[in-house]
């Protein structure tokens, strides 16, 4: 078992939790034939199948899944022995995963950057955009170092700080203008148009319908 290595583990595990081998290649920002060579290899280094290959998807054998949750727990352990390593060194961090949701990404994302930048040169500022709960998830695997969300998350292993607040803006056809503003039980019986799934935003407009 010599020739296992982190770049197996860290193939699979993209494959593990994106269940498709373009996706998963995409998070990697490797090509799709080259994650399928590693799968294929570590698969020979174990002896037994990990995925089962479908048509547009795969699904983790019963010993993918439990390899996937070793291989994710071995991630984390070196990203933090890593992570000591630098504190006890005194370094600033050299890079910075950074997740944000797509709604606010392109408005905040380019002065952050500029900002960091400014202050830190040497810091290599790495972006992510996706859905809330994707970047939860990744912030609890020790995929991300921050995350910036709509709040709140709630969740006791994470630390949220308010950057800013923000107004929910109605709106409607010009010939309602002069109408006054429609109630929850109104906003119920209207058609509105929302983001899709997923999307934090698109629950919180929801809210004030229900």
């Amino acid at each position: 078992m010599a020739n296992l290595s982190m770049k197996h583990l860290k193939y699979f595990d993209a494959l593990a939790r994106h269940g498709h081998f373009g996706r998963a290649a995409a998070d990697c920002a490797v090509t799709q034939p080259a994650l399928s060579v590693q799968i294929k290899e570590l698969e020979d280094l174990l002896g037994a199948p990990l995925v089962e290959r479908g048509a547009r998807q795969i699904r983790l054998t019963a010993l993918g899944e439990t390899v996937a949750a070793r291989a994710r727990d071995v991630l984390t352990s070196v990203e933090e022995i890593v992570n000591l390593t630098r504190g006890a060194n005194g370094d600033f961090m050299r890079e910075l995963r950074l997740g944000v949701i797509p709604t606010i990404a392109p408005y905040l994302l380019p002065a952050l950057i500029k900002a960091l930048a400014a202050r830190y040169p040497d810091l290599d500022v790495r972006p992510r955009e996706t859905v809330t709960q994707r970047l939860i998830a990744d912030l609890g695997d020790g995929k991300l170092d921050a995350a910036i969300v709509a709040l709140p998350v709630s969740e006791p292993s994470l630390t949220e700080t308010p950057l800013f607040e923000e107004e929910f803006v109605l709106v409607r056809p010009r010939e309602d203008a002069a109408k006054p503003v429609p109630n929850p039980q109104a906003l119920r019986e209207m058609r509105l148009l929302l983001l899709e799934e997923g999307h934090c935003f698109r629950e919180q407009a929801l809210s004030f319908a229900i």
